[in-house]
């Protein structure tokens, strides 16, 4: 008798283990550099709702912000590797896998957002490029709005002149050192999580970066002039492991292929209103605060031969050529 009891209790055991193991989601892990009020994060979650209740729960998405799981070139070095399923990365790190990604990392390549999202998103243009990385690992789903950034330091910025001798923080891309170098300051390549405290200890002056990030790493407080010098107007990338995508279902595939340009609608939609919370904040918690707006002329100018340097194949010439012809389509 105990025999039959016990061979009941082993049998709902295993029973209940194999149910567990077959409704047990497959989670796709999402590395961010980012806090979660940022649109980025926002629009990814929600993607990530609409794909476990459209899998019915065997898929779903876990997002870890503010570098959690490292700097962002490091992320990216994870996806590649198959460690996490995917990563949203600045453009500028793609270089580093193929230099022809630089076309979108010039600085004053785009006139407007709408220009950017036209160009960065769209198969005809970007698709080769974004498959080129594919068999290094790493599959570019879509393309982000990052921003406009700016550089902000411990005094205003009003020509090139007043970057001399100034060491500012760009993203680790060769591309970046040069345009701040021709810009009058000193590139000086770090992840984002150390610039606070490089700019506290005098290891920097200043960093160069959108208006999000100066508000929630809270950068203000220790470089409070904020200067609208409107370099760079670069894309982020949602990389995803081509292993990971590879294992997925056809039906999955197609999931994502029509949810992830609407998280982009999304970003792209809500980026303005989370510019004018973050200035918001800044400018209550920031009583030193100065704003310029100085004239960006100059900065062209500096940086001009930059753009002649990169565009240098025949995939980046392609490119540039499509943003002018889109540009000239819209007068």
């Amino acid at each position: 008798m105990k025999k039959c009891v016990m061979g009941v209790i082993i049998a709902l055991v295993l029973s209940v283990m194999l149910i567990n193991s077959a409704s047990a989601a497959t989670v796709l892990k999402i590395a961010f550099n980012q806090d979660k009020n940022h649109p980025q994060y926002i629009a990814m979650e929600q993607f990530g709702k609409v794909l476990r209740d459209k899998t019915k729960g065997e898929y779903e998405v876990q997002i870890f912000p503010n570098e959690l799981l490292g700097a962002q070139k490091e992320t990216l070095e994870m996806v590649q590797s198959g460690t996490i399923a995917m990563a949203v990365v600045a453009n500028a790190l793609l270089e580093n896998w193929n230099p022809d990604f630089a076309v979108f990392n010039l600085p004053y390549m785009f006139e407007s957002v709408d220009e950017q999202k036209a160009i960065v998103n769209n198969p005809k243009i970007v698709g080769d490029l974004y498959r080129s990385l594919e068999p290094q690992g790493i599959k570019i789903l879509a393309a982000f709005h990052g921003g406009v950034r700016n550089v902000y330091c411990k005094k205003p910025i009003k020509s090139p002149n007043d970057l001399k001798g100034l060491k500012i923080r760009v993203m680790q891309s060769d591309t970046m050192i040069s345009m701040m170098n021709m810009m009058g300051g000193t590139g000086i390549s770090m992840g984002q999580g150390d610039v606070y405290t490089a700019i506290q200890t005098g290891v920097i002056d200043g960093a160069e970066n959108n208006e999000l990030i100066y508000n929630s790493l809270s950068h203000y407080e220790v470089a409070p002039c904020y200067s609208y010098t409107k370099h760079l107007m670069q894309p982020d990338m949602l990389a995803i492991s081509t292993e990971v995508w590879n294992s997925f279902p056809d039906n999955v595939k197609k999931i994502f292929e029509i949810e992830i340009p609407k998280a982009i609608d999304f970003e792209y939609d809500s980026f303005d209103d989370a510019v004018k919370v973050a200035l918001s904040n800044v400018k209550s918690k920031c009583k030193n605060l100065v704003i310029t707006y100085p004239d960006i002329t100059p900065f062209q100018k500096a940086v001009a031969p930059l753009t002649e340097s990169k565009l240098a194949t025949p995939a980046a010439k392609k490119i540039y050529k499509e943003i002018l012809e889109y540009r000239n389509s819209q007068k």
